[in-house]
């Protein structure tokens, strides 16, 4: 007999929620991301560039000591720059690692995926100080940078996670870039400094550093992907039930299509995503190619040791942060784009996060490398070719920003596999251009190796220019950009 039966009184039936109360209880709930205080959002912002900055350390502090190890494991370096493998391995595994490991963390969480790829390569700093011969610390390099490539990239998730408007992550993003470019030119910086005491050292460093950071990381990273966040809270929220139950559940096979063929595809298809992507991964590239190139100069010509030379490389840095500093009010032009957009009123315009990038193509990167280049004289003060160099840095900071920037804003809703695409050149630029510097250098000479890449960044900033002319129809003749809208 039913307690209503015995009680003579009826228990009100609660009132069924529709999908919409479910979506809006969802939006509106203080554990949905988009929701969470700014000081929460900016912890974990901050603590994923720190180790994306320090991921790239990785990445680039071998370079210095790199004929020391090469002379230590008897590897040849007259015919071919073997001591740069390390290096190419890493880059190598960073360009594999995210198209794998991207979705693999949007679908199933980003806490706990996070957790583990930061603790794995915490422990790849372990053999990598200890490798008792040239192939283990080979083998443990290309995982260390299957591992950080997801690092490194794992902010350009985090962000649109916690942040729901472009104007929102402007910031953010700039600051992602930055971090990302800046990790790689310091490296050498990192191994300038600690090689002197032995090359082991410069893995211990970074080793100790990972170490102390892994109670920060397991305190302040926290789930990021709302619908991950929203499944859980679904089992004992019954408000949240519906909302939950529309979410996509995509299939493996769907995970790979958007990991590796939807990336590639874009890339073969898009011009916009391919000549972009020629460009920014061209200078990311140049970050690596001065790992091999300012040895060489600054040895023969200002008799610099391998320490010094390392040092120099704070002048690429340097122009970065300045270039970090001029995108901010890039970001602002942006938004301001929205009030002339006459074809979709009140969006912004993809072409408006170009202006900054062109000039800087044309005069600091291509500039900066002719100053660089015929600068490169014994009888010229070593402070001249390096101001070149801090032009150079500065130009590479402001077009990979605007790269970043101007395919999220066209691909929308395929700007992940539009970035893995741009990620993967980048990468692979950046782990095999720099094997043909040192010969270039010695055929070419210091002045025509350095013109050369200038010659290169100059055509490569018609690019820029071509879409800022004609920006809007090539996108109106893209089918995913329409496709994109669309949706």
């Amino acid at each position: 007999m039913s307690d209503d039966a015995v009680t003579g009184v009826s228990t009100p039936t609660p009132p069924k929620l529709s999908l919409e109360d479910s979506r809006n209880a969802w939006e509106t709930h203080p554990e949905n991301p988009y929701n969470w205080p700014q000081p929460k959002k900016w912890r974990i912002a901050v603590l994923v560039a720190a180790v994306i900055l320090l991921v790239g350390l990785n990445a680039t502090s071998v370079t210095t000591p790199s004929l020391i190890i090469a002379e230590h494991f008897h590897v040849a370096d007259t015919a071919f720059p073997h001591s740069f493998w390390p290096v190419t391995v890493w880059n190598t595994g960073a360009a594999i690692g995210p198209m794998i490991g991207m979705p693999v963390l949007e679908n199933f969480g980003i806490r706990r995926g996070y957790l583990i790829l930061y603790l794995v390569f915490t422990a790849t700093l372990i053999p990598q100080a200890l490798a008792q011969n040239f192939a283990t610390l080979l083998v443990v390099r290309a995982i260390a940078g299957l591992v950080g490539g997801v690092l490194q990239n794992a902010l350009e998730q985090v962000a649109p996670d916690i942040w729901a408007t472009d104007k929102q992550r402007n910031l953010p993003i700039s600051f992602y870039t930055f971090m990302y470019v800046s990790g790689v030119t310091l490296g050498p910086v990192l191994g300038a400094v600690v090689h002197e005491l032995s090359w082991r050292w410069v893995f211990y460093i970074q080793l100790i550093i990972h170490g102390a950071m892994v109670p920060v990381v397991l305190i302040v990273m926290k789930e990021t992907r709302g619908p991950i966040i929203l499944s859980r809270l679904a089992k004992t929220h019954p408000t949240l039930a519906k909302a939950a139950n529309e979410l996509p559940r995509p299939k493996i096979s769907t995970l790979l299509y958007d990991a590796i063929a939807r990336p590639a595809h874009l890339l073969f298809t898009e011009p916009v995503v391919f000549f972009l992507m020629l460009w920014a991964a061209f200078c990311f590239g140049l970050v690596f190619i001065m790992t091999q190139s300012i040895p060489q100069v600054y040895h023969a010509n200002y008799g610099f040791s391998d320490s010094a030379s390392g040092l120099v490389q704070v002048s690429l840095f340097i122009g970065e942060a300045v270039g970090f500093a001029a995108c901010l009010p890039q970001n602002t032009y942006y938004q301001r784009s929205a009030q002339r957009n006459k074809v979709e009123p009140g969006i912004p315009i993809p072409e408006a996060r170009l202006p900054l990038s062109i000039p800087a193509s044309l005069l600091g990167l291509a500039g900066g490398l002719f100053w660089y280049a015929w600068a490169s004289f014994p009888h010229v003060h070593w402070m001249v070719p390096t101001v070149g160099l801090a032009f150079v840095g500065f130009a590479i900071m402001a077009i990979i920003t605007a790269v970043d920037m101007y395919i999220t804003d066209s691909y929308t809703k395929y700007a992940g596999s539009a970035i893995a695409a741009v990620a993967l050149g980048e990468n692979l630029f950046a782990a095999w251009l720099p094997l043909a510097a040192k010969s270039m250098y010695t055929t070419l000479g210091f002045q025509w190796a350095s013109s050369l890449l200038a010659f290169v960044a100059v055509v490569l900033t018609m690019a820029p220019v071509v879409l800022w002319w004609k920006g809007e129809v090539i996108r109106g003749k893209s089918r995913f950009i329409r496709e994109a809208k669309g949706s």
